[in-house]
């Protein structure tokens, strides 16, 4: 089950677009989450293996229902590693630490 505090995928349409973060707030309105364009990870991704200072980072939003039109879970399929996966490998420690500053270095 999808709930607060998973690491996801949302796929919005009206525009389309792809974001990946951490689900804040699932309602009937629509949901909240802390999040990244996917088209900016891998730049975002490397800001964070480096330690730099956050040029980058997840930004809270509210998406109105209409616009969802789909809500993955970040997991792993087979041999394909799930984004959170790719993030623990390079910056070593998880998103979800990363972005609460438990590092002590660089809060996003």
């Amino acid at each position: 089950m999808i709930s607060p505090g998973n690491v996801v995928l949302a796929h919005l349409v009206n525009p389309t677009e792809k974001f990946w973060g951490i689900l804040q707030e699932l309602g009937v309105a629509g949901v909240t989450l802390r999040a990244i364009n996917v088209s900016s990870f891998d730049d975002f991704l490397a800001q964070a293996a480096r330690r730099e200072p956050p040029s980058l980072g997840l930004s809270t939003m509210f998406i109105p229902l209409f616009r969802v039109e789909r809500i993955f879970l970040d997991e792993p399929i087979g041999q394909v590693e799930s984004y959170c996966q790719r993030f623990y490998r390079r910056v070593g420690m998880s998103v979800e630490d990363y972005c609460r500053g438990d590092d002590g270095e660089v809060p996003s």
